[in-house]
Formats: C-alpha cells, structure tokens, sequence
C-alpha cells in the first residue's frame, strides 16, 4: 500500500487513531487499566492546551486547573440543582471559561518576565478558594450526586464506553492543535515566543494572538473538567488546586511541551509512575507518604537538564507529518495593493528627532524616498541610522517632527499599524523561527493578506487561502533565487540565504517601500554580490528601498540617492558620485579633512 500510495501513511495515520479508539476497549484489559487511560485522557486535554500556551507561544501558566474546575463545577451545579441536561451544560462551561480567561488574559499577558506567571498562580488561588467557600458550591464537601452522561439512553460516562468518549475527544483535540499550527493563524502563534518584534512588523498583533491561546487553552480545560466531573459523579475543590496546575504543567514539559503529543506521552508517563512510585516507595523506605512528589521534582530537573524537549522528542522526528498545503502552483494569485507612480515620493521624513533623556541620538533629520528609487543611509558608527530606522517604522516613538507614507501622515503608529499600510522591512540581526521552513517563514510575510483565523484552521476551512499563501512565498522565494531552500529548516540556512529570506519575507506582504537594515552583515564576498542583483532587480519592477549600510562598496553599486549622518545630524546627501567625492564624508569616516 505505501508504494502504491507513497504519502497514505503520513497524510492519513492520524485519522485512524480515532478508529482504533473503540477496537481498543474491545481488547481483554482490566477494568482498573481501563480507569487509568481514562484519567490520561483527561490530563491529556487540558497539557495540550499548555503546549499551545507554554510550549509554542512562551506564555507559562500554572492556572489551568482552575479552568478545569470551572468546566466541571459548572456542569455539577446546573444538573444537579437546576436539572438541566449534561449536554447543555458545556456549553455554558466554555462560556464562562472564555469571559473568564478573556478578562485574565487581558489583565496579565501584557505581563513580561516573572509576572506572568505569578499572576496565573494568583488566580488559580482565587479560583480554589472560592471554589472551597460558597455554600451554593458546597463548600470544601462540593456537589454529589453528579449524574451520568448518557447518549440515546446508553451511559457512556463510565468504563469502556467513556473510554471512547474521552479518547474521541482528545485526540480530535489534537488534531485540531496540529491543524491550528500549520496555518496562517499558527505561524503567527509560533512566532509569539522569540519574535515578536518581528511578527509586529509582518502585521501580526500579538496581543490578540496572546489572549486568544490563553481562551483556547482554557476551553482544553474547561471540557477536560466537564467530562471529568460526570466521570466521577462528585466534584470538590481538591483537583483543582495548584498542586494540581504545577502537575499539569510538569505533564507537558515531561512529554515535550512543544509537541502536541507530548502533552499525551506525559500525561501517560506521570499517571503510571505515579501509581507505581505510590506502591513502591513505601515499600523501598519503609514508611507512607507523598515521596513521590520528591521523585518527579528530581526527575523535572533532568528532563529539563538532559532532554530539554521532552520524552516525545526521541521518537517523534519518525512521525513527522508532511506539510499539509504541498500543492499551490494553481492557487490563485493574492490582490496586490496599488503601487505609487514611478518619481512619487514614497516616504518623507521631515525633521525627526529622538531624546533618550539628555542624549540627542536623532537631530532633526529630513529625506525623501521616491518610487524606483533606492536611497542609501549611511554614516560612521554611532551616527543614529539604526535610530533613524526604528523611527521610521515604528520600532521608536519619535520626540519630535514628522513621517509620512505615500502622503499620509504616520507618527506615532505602531509597527504593525505601518505594516498595514505598505511598509515592510528586514532586520539588523535576522529575526525568524529555526524551527519553521523557509516557506512557512516567508508565508509569515503575507500574514495581513489572509482572513482565516483559529476556528477555520482547526476545522481546517482554510485550506484555499493557505494554498494562495504558499504560492505567493513560493514566487518571492523563486524571486530572489532560493527556490531550491523553500522546504529546508530556516534555522539551518548559512547567514547569507537567512538575509535574503528575509528580503522574501519582506516582499510577501506586498510592499509599496522596502526597508533593508544592514542586509549585507556577516555576508561573504560573493554572497554580497548576489544580494546587490537582488536588489537591482527590486528596483527594475518598480520597487522603493531604504537602505541602511556599512558596507560601502555595495551602498555605491546599487544606490541611486545616498544620506549621510554623523552624530545623529544631517551631514549630507546627494548621487554616490557625489557623496564619493565630498570632503565632509571624508572627514567623518576618516576624523580628517586631509
């Protein structure tokens, strides 16, 4: 069948999963192994939201178990005393997950650094404590007498046939997750933990991308609580506490909490050693107690020593799944913005200035750049061309003076409001996801020109935008002459090709000004050269560049207009013949008018 059907076994294996679920209760297990697979798919949901929030976006929480609670204090309370159906309740359950997890996210993802996770520690707390004290909860006795569910009046919430419930539900959870991350709105997550700055500049708002992994991490938990609450027919405080958001989070890291399926490999993993540590250390030391808990702290810090990347690491680069959009050379084309007219003036810096408390890095500098035109900034180190450059884009709030775009006025806008607009750029220092192919990289670019989001990734209905998306990397790709690097690790690429991704990147959100900061450092000779064709075949098709740069000759090769600063003043500007034959730039490169 594989040489028939070379791509059956990776495109396809996954769906069989779910049709495996419902063979495996038929095989001779005990009843008491039956339990414990149950249990690991209920963990198993709410990890897999933490590697949505921790593992691929770098938002650590240790609040998830209140969110678990929520979903299944929510249904205890309205069966048993408003009487209402179990089916009904998840939905009010999810509901109320994402009005809560909306307003924490919104409160504490704006957080940085320690913060973050102290504050989701404060509200796992506050969740358990009241869980413990209102009377309509029960208290720290909770609610009993939580029913069943039952299906066309089957009772599918206990044994093997919940079994298949949870198991069903998990793994379509997973695959829904995997789905999520290979898609426009999954490319943007995934930049969330080391590039923001540069997702901003693709037009990504982070902030939004932020609060909504948090909603969906918690809607995990929230269905994990629901289901767990008509499992074990009473609900108490006690699962929900922080012990419990810590274990939650230990089950992720364990498994690999940057892989989907290492949310279930630990959840597995952590159940059976828990039960085996519970019956065997007492026996080894000689006396009960919650030793165990001493064991997995141990072994926390030499996963996170020797095996970074979890259990699930070691064997899944076997199971690796193909890109899921491969064939997009019938896609049809993306709309393109209209292009200013060639001799327009594209952008107009008019006396910009930057104070940094006494320190003037920006003097009240003024340019112009014009449509097919590619203007040089140069000047000595320390002149205020990088400055210069934030200020331009956003990256800096400007003190003072003005920036406009094809005759809009932009101060004060945000990068990725400028992003919107037409201006696109690169880095000083490449900025990128090593983990992502060139062509999922490139595709980041093109962000702002799609319209899916989370839902339609996960039902996966984006697939013809996603193929349209991919067909305009691949042109840009093929543009600028790596098309033979579109499916290779960004992260294994040599500097030079990273650079001129970052050119593809750049022109894949359809630019009307391309803004280049320093492309050529680290670059070998003939890496340089090839960068310089790149750059006059832009400007042949009519596209605008700033460009800021150290390296002269490439500056005179390819420039049609050049400015020169020095200590953040305006020296001068003219032709590079020009700016090659002045005196003052002498001076200010050498320190001598002779």
């Amino acid at each position: 069948m594989t040489k028939l059907f070379p791509h059956f076994p990776r495109q396809y294996a996954r769906y069989f999963l779910l049709l495996l679920v419902p063979l495996v209760v038929l095989l001779p297990l005990p009843d008491f192994w039956i339990t414990q697979l149950n249990y690991i798919g209920l963990y198993s949901l709410v990890a897999m939201g933490l590697v949505l929030l921790t593992g691929v976006g770098g938002l650590t929480s240790f609040g998830q178990a209140a969110f678990v609670g929520i979903g299944a204090y929510t249904s205890a309370y309205m069966t048993v005393n408003l009487g209402w159906s179990p089916w009904a309740t998840i939905f009010v359950g999810m509901a109320i997950c994402a009005v809560s997890a909306l307003l924490v996210g919104w409160l504490t993802l704006r957080m940085s650094g320690h913060y973050l996770p102290l504050a989701t520690i404060a509200w796992g707390l506050s969740l358990y404590y009241l869980m413990g004290n209102l009377d309509a909860l029960g208290k720290y006795d909770g609610i009993l007498g939580v029913p069943t569910l039952s299906l066309f009046g089957w009772d599918v919430g206990q044994g093997r046939p919940f079994f298949v419930l949870v198991w069903g539900t998990a793994l379509c959870g997973a695959f829904a997750l995997i789905h999520l991350l290979d898609s426009r709105t999954g490319r943007a997550i995934r930049a969330l933990k080391s590039a923001t700055q540069m997702a901003e500049a693709m037009g990504v708002n982070t902030l939004q991308h932020k609060v909504g992994i948090f909603l969906i991490a918690a809607n995990y938990a929230c269905v994990s609580g629901w289901l767990f609450a008509h499992f074990q027919r009473t609900v108490n405080p006690s699962p929900f506490s922080l012990k419990f958001g810590i274990e939650y989070l230990f089950m992720a890291v364990l498994g690999g909490v940057g892989h989907v399926w290492g949310a279930i490999t630990g959840a597995l993993f952590t159940k059976i050693m828990e039960d085996q540590l519970q019956v065997l250390l007492p026996k080894l030391i000689g006396t009960s107690g919650s030793y165990e808990v001493i064991v997995f702290g141990i072994m926390l810090v030499l996963v996170l020593k020797y095996l970074p990347d979890g259990a699930w690491s070691i064997v899944g680069h076997r199971f690796a799944v193909r890109q899921r959009v491969n064939n997009w050379f019938n896609a049809a084309p993306l709309p393109e913005r209209s292009k200013p007219a060639m001799g327009e003036v594209v952008l107009e810096v008019s006396k910009v200035r930057k104070e940094f408390g006494g320190l003037v890095a920006v003097n009240d500098i003024s340019f112009q750049v014009k449509a097919g035109q590619i203007v040089g900034l140069i000047g000595p180190n320390g002149a205020g061309k990088s400055t210069t450059f934030n200020l331009v884009t956003g990256v800096l709030g400007l003190t003072s003076g003005a920036v406009r775009f094809r005759g809009q006025d932009i101060t004060g806008h945000s990068s990725r409001e400028i992003a919107t607009r037409g201006m696109s750029r690169t880095f000083q220092h490449v900025k990128m996801i090593p983990d992502m192919t060139v062509l999922e990289n490139v595709a980041l670019g093109a962000h702002l020109r799609g319209e899916a989001g989370a839902i339609k990734a996960m039902l996966r209905l984006d697939k013809d935008e996603e193929r349209r998306l991919f067909r305009e990397a691949a042109r840009h790709l093929e543009r600028i002459g790596m098309a033979e690097h579109m499916h290779d690790l960004a992260g294994n690429l040599a500097m030079g090709p990273q650079r001129l991704m970052e050119i593809a990147r750049a022109l894949c959100s359809d630019p009307a000004l391309l803004l280049l900061d320093e492309p050529a450092a680290g670059l070998r000779h003939k890496e340089k050269q090839a960068l310089a064709g790149v750059l006059r075949q832009l400007r042949s098709e009519g596209m605008s560049i700033l460009l800021v740069e150290h390296d002269m000759d490439l500056v005179m090769d390819v420039t049609d207009h050049i400015v020169v600063m020095e200590f953040g003043t305006h020296l001068m500007e003219g032709t590079p013949a020009e700016v090659q034959a002045s005196e003052k730039v002498r001076a200010a490169y050498l320190g001598t008018e002779h």
